[in-house]
């Protein structure tokens, strides 16, 4: 068997033998996911000609390669062949596949409503992702994520035209009222209420070790202690040029915080009794508005934004920023919650065959 789970090529699946995706999404975690599929794909056995053994999914009849699925797995864990056990890589993959056909779906549904990204967008992006390194650095970076500029761009072409999508399904229908921030300002008054001076401050992160749950949006992640002191001297360098703090963060950190701009919210100042000295002396002497330079913390290198330290006392409504805040508040509720539906209603009005899943279900005596 080799690392897709096929054994003496794939598994004869053939045309015609497709199932609803709401039995591949229902459950949500891998392992049920693709007891359902095999069950159906077992159940489908008399349809005819055998798909390519190239072919890890398809989505309404388009093809997922293994090609893009092993892209997908470096873009997230490099060392993932060497270092992983074969049986907990092949749930990773499996993860990443599910990933994979999520974006096709709604690839699908941005070309049907005319909103693919324009090649002047992708260019954009493309020069934006790339403008850090040297040419030399650049290519390794693509090689180690097997990939070739033109494959890039095309991930670029899709992920530009799923926010597009998401822009204008979702973004675009999310309004906040003033009686929905009053209401949430009553229901939670106490938490405006600070029993002791607060810090709100962002940060950029930048780790040794790469963490395969954390994502930035140019897919970047250092290898390595010198890498890593490379990468964020380059983004302090974009600071000093006057790029926006919030848009690096989102393009480079890696920290669970890079999709928010790194914010970190407001923390209480006892807590930064616990925290990194090096992190702790900083915070405590930064002003409003003021961005630090690269610091050495125990878990990497940060840079930070403090945006805001506020005494002790009770925040009335009335004030700016509290509006602000609950403001932000609500419309990423509503905007994570109508994504997760959007994705499952989208899920489910297509049509998805995992052959990896149903591969390593019809050889699990093997296994």
């Amino acid at each position: 068997m080799d690392l897709h789970g096929r054994s003496g090529g794939a598994p004869v699946v053939r045309a015609g033998c497709h199932y609803p995706a709401s039995g591949y999404a229902a459950s949500g975690r891998v392992a049920a996911g693709a007891t359902v599929l095999a069950i159906l794909w077992l159940a489908q056995a008399g349809c005819k000609p055998a798909v390519s053994s190239d072919v890890a999914a398809t989505v309404n009849g388009r093809a997922i390669t293994y090609k893009e699925l092993d892209q997908g797995l470096a873009t997230q864990l490099p060392d993932a062949s060497s270092n992983q056990p074969a049986d907990q890589l092949m749930a990773l993959k499996l993860e990443v596949l599910r990933a994979l056909i999520d974006k096709e779906i709604l690839l699908q549904r941005a070309e049907k409503a005319g909103l693919l990204a324009v090649d002047a967008d992708v260019e954009a992006k493309f020069n934006e992702m790339k403008a850090p390194y040297s040419d030399a650095e650049f290519q390794r970076r693509l090689k180690e994520r097997k990939m070739s500029e033109s494959d890039l761009k095309a991930q670029l072409r899709k992920e530009l035209s799923i926010q597009k999508l998401f822009n204008r399904e979702i973004g675009s229908h999310i309004s906040i009222s003033d009686a929905d921030v009053e209401a949430f300002y009553n229901a939670n008054k106490s938490s405006f209420n600070y029993p002791e001076p607060q810090l709100h401050f962002a940060e950029i992160l930048v780790t040794p070790s790469p963490d395969p749950n954390v994502h930035n949006l140019m897919n970047t992640k250092a290898q390595g202690d010198v890498e890593a002191k490379k990468k964020i001297d380059m983004i302090a360098m974009r600071l000093n040029q006057g790029v926006d703090f919030s848009t690096l963060a989102q393009n480079f950190s890696e920290d669970p915080r890079a999709a928010s701009g790194g914010d970190v919210g407001f923390v209480p100042e006892s807590q930064l009794d616990k925290a990194d000295p090096e992190l702790r002396k900083a915070l405590m002497s930064m002003t409003t508005g003021q961005v630090s330079g690269p610091i050495r913390t125990h878990d990497g290198y940060r840079l930070l934004k403090m945006i805001a330290k506020e005494p002790a006392g009770q925040r009335a409504l009335t004030d700016p920023r509290v509006q602000e805040n609950i403001r932000a508040q609500l419309f990423n509720l509503k905007d994570q919650l109508l994504h997760d539906a959007y994705i499952e209603t989208s899920r489910n009005e297509a049509t998805v065959v995992d052959y990896l899943a149903a591969g390593i279900l019809s050889n699990r005596d093997k296994r």
